[in-house]
């Protein structure tokens, strides 16, 4: 049975206010404030400024998407010509933090445009160029990737090895979920993950990003099978330790990752940002008002979203979870907006056929209880990095002596 959502519910107070699950900005317009605390969290992993942000919300119309498009954009690209314009100066770390801030900006421009619509794609491309001047001015470098997948298409990627002096590393192999994107996980799982002396692989597989705005590759429930892409290739690299590759999705990507760690043996580890037992009672209740009812069939690669749904049917860790030997986590707001009740679901199953499943949830009190902790990235990159070091060995105080770059 499909869970009430709380995103869904009307709001008494129409002010803009504090809710359990962070900032609610524009409570008549719970699908637009929902992504404006996905960026005004974002700020504090150096995906913008607070300042910036509400000056941009200032200047929107209410659930006007031209003006939200409008407005992100001015922010944006005055950060990536900024950033140009100090690197030419020499000014490299400033120029990497107004490309940072401006990526994430991009990723905000682009959001409510139509799939078809040719801003879409030279927004993501904007975001994709400030990336890549980001990492590539890091220490050590980061790489952008193409991982061959199939068919002669290839998975949209970025490498950044820690910045350690460790030899072979551990990698955490990041992905989103229905809307986020590669760019997406330095401010959701990456940054943690590199603190710690592990590798981040941040991808765009099938139905995200890249792959499917170039490739118009749609989703997939069988995501072993790109994750297994990915290890293939990281396993041609001599700076990583193969027997410690782990995959972290989050929200949609909470399903990737776990239905990967089910049937990819080569993981070590699988953390679900945020739990899905099982698509089909998620979007029950879906229809064509939808909030994010344009992503759903751009994913999935239906016209309709009732189309969509009969092509999610596979999307259920039913009988998937029977399967994984290795460790895993779940990581689950206490207040999400999208739903409660299947983290659970996904902790009780794993846990009745012996999984070694750990299941956090993150409460108000704490901050960080909306969905994927999109009101405070940090206490949710904290958690699962921290889980995963543990999980992997790393010892956190005897690696502080081994930093080659102490600005990551």
């Amino acid at each position: 049975m499909a869970e009430a959502l709380l995103i869904d519910e009307v709001m008494d107070r129409k002010e803009a206010h504090y809710q359990p699950f962070g900032w609610h900005h524009w409570p008549d317009h719970p699908w637009m404030s929902y992504q404006f605390r996905r960026a005004l969290g974002e700020t504090q992993e150096g995906g913008g400024s607070v300042s910036e942000c509400f000056l941009a919300a200032s200047r929107m119309i209410p659930g006007d998407k031209e003006s939200w498009y409008k407005e992100w954009k001015r922010i944006a690209d005055f950060n990536q010509q900024r950033g140009d314009d100090e690197h030419a100066a020499g000014h490299v770390r400033t120029a990497m933090n107004c490309w940072l801030r401006a990526a994430d900006y991009y990723r905000e421009v682009e959001f409510w445009l139509l799939p078809d619509d040719p801003r879409r794609l030279a927004a993501f491309t904007d975001m994709e160029t400030c990336s890549r001047k980001f990492i590539e001015n890091l220490n050590p470098p980061g790489e952008v990737l193409q991982i061959p997948y199939e068919n002669g298409k290839t998975l949209f990627a970025y490498f950044v090895r820690a910045p350690f002096d460790t030899g072979k590393q551990p990698v955490l192999i990041c992905m989103g979920g229905l809307d986020s994107i590669k760019d997406e996980m330095w401010f959701m799982q990456a940054h943690g993950a590199l603190q710690r002396g592990i590798s981040v692989l941040m991808i765009d597989g099938p139905g995200q990003g890249g792959t499917l705005r170039r490739h118009k590759i749609t989703t997939r429930f069988d995501t072993e099978v790109p994750i297994g892409k990915c290890i293939d290739y990281l396993e041609t690299r001599d700076d990583v330790d193969t027997s410690r590759i782990a995959v972290c999705g989050s929200s949609l990507g909470g399903y990737y990752a776990a239905r990967a760690g089910c049937f990819e043996p080569r993981l070590a580890a699988a953390i679900s940002h945020g739990a899905i037992w099982s698509i089909p009672d998620l979007w029950a209740r879906a229809d064509e008002n939808h909030g994010l009812a344009d992503h759903i069939k751009w994913v999935f690669g239906a016209a309709t979203v009732k189309e969509a749904l009969e092509k999610a049917k596979p999307f259920t860790l039913d009988g998937a979870l029977d399967h994984m030997k290795c460790p895993y986590l779940i990581v689950h707001g206490g207040f999400d907006v999208l739903g409660v009740e299947q983290a659970q679901r996904v902790h009780d199953y794993a846990k009745s056929k012996g999984v070694d499943v750990t299941l956090r949830y993150v409460d108000a009190d704490e901050t960080g209880a909306e969905h994927c902790q999109h009101d405070n990235p940090t206490i949710g990159q904290e958690l699962m990095a921290d889980w995963l070091a543990d999980r992997f060995g790393i010892d956190q105080v005897a690696l502080r002596a081994k930093m080659t770059n102490p600005l990551i």
